[in-house]
């Protein structure tokens, strides 16, 4: 809530990015308002939280949207610092703004028809042959379906890939400037800035999200019933609720804190990189 407050406040949504952490932090406190009410139906009523019921698949669906949107926007906002230190400057403003509100509805609709999947009957409440341990009434296809592409590849390998390739750029225009004779100092300043940036994004997304995918893989291999399973099994599911949640706590840090100090440093490095490749090249 501060973050959205705060960029409304300072009419700073007129930015692109201000715009993708915006929605970030809309994403953050759907996940939080979710989890929270599977939290008061575990401690009021945990015997539908732990054998299934009708009652869990909006909560559940809700939860399920909001992580997705999640991890979309961390994704689109791992791509626009690419593109802002890759791609030109010019024109960039009005253009990035549009793509930026496109994506974002493109992000709400694809979590939004992924996420309510098991409201429109891909679900297990008639059927205990693929019924899910830990997510019921879920079906276990379904929590691979939704986890393999999305915690995998979109929340691990897209964002590793993406600042590895920012870092990459940076390093080789450190070296260019370098060899035209020019002063280095600030792309090595934003090249470390960038990559201790791009290890907490990682690492707080793997230890965020690598339990709850462990605990998906667990369920697909798991062929006892929950009473078997109870409390154990549980505990370590309601610890992957609290992890998910401490990612919604650490991505305004992260983000907010860091992003225009960031922002404006890469920035300054494309209009000096235009200026300076210019003159080497004369």
């Amino acid at each position: 809530c501060t973050v959205i407050f705060t960029r409304i406040a300072t009419k700073d949504l007129h930015k692109p990015i201000s715009i993708l952490f915006c929605n970030l932090a809309f994403s953050d406190l759907f996940t939080s308002f979710s989890g929270f009410w599977i939290s008061t139906l575990f401690i009021t009523n945990p015997d539908i939280t732990i054998f299934g019921s009708k009652d869990m698949l909006a909560p559940y669906a809700l939860y399920t949207m909001s992580i997705l949107s999640t991890i979309y926007n961390l994704v689109s906002i791992g791509i626009e610092r690419y593109l802002a230190v890759a791609e030109s400057m010019r024109t960039r403003f009005r253009a990035a703004r549009n793509h930026s509100v496109a994506v974002v509805l493109i992000n709400w609709v694809l979590a939004f028809f992924l996420g309510c999947l098991p409201l429109m009957g891909w679900n297990c409440l008639h059927r205990r042959k693929n019924l899910s341990v830990l997510y019921s009434p879920f079906c276990v296809d379904y929590l691979i379906f939704i986890t393999i592409p999305n915690v995998v590849v979109a929340a691990f390998i897209i964002p590793l890939f993406t600042y590895l390739r920012i870092i990459i750029i940076l390093r080789k225009r450190k070296l260019r400037m370098k060899a035209c004779g020019q002063a280095t100092g600030t792309y090595k300043s934003a090249e470390i800035q960038v990559a201790r940036t791009s290890i907490f994004i990682w690492l707080l997304a793997l230890i965020s999200y690598a339990p709850f995918f462990a605990g998906v893989i667990f369920d697909a291999t798991n062929h006892r019933c929950h009473l078997d399973l109870y409390p154990g099994i549980y505990i370590f599911r309601n610890c992957t609720a609290m992890l998910i949640t401490m990612n919604c706590l650490g991505n305004p840090i992260i983000y907010t804190l860091k992003a225009k100090p960031l922002g404006d440093k890469l920035k300054a490095l494309k209009c000096l990189s235009t200026n300076r490749v210019r003159a080497c090249t004369i």
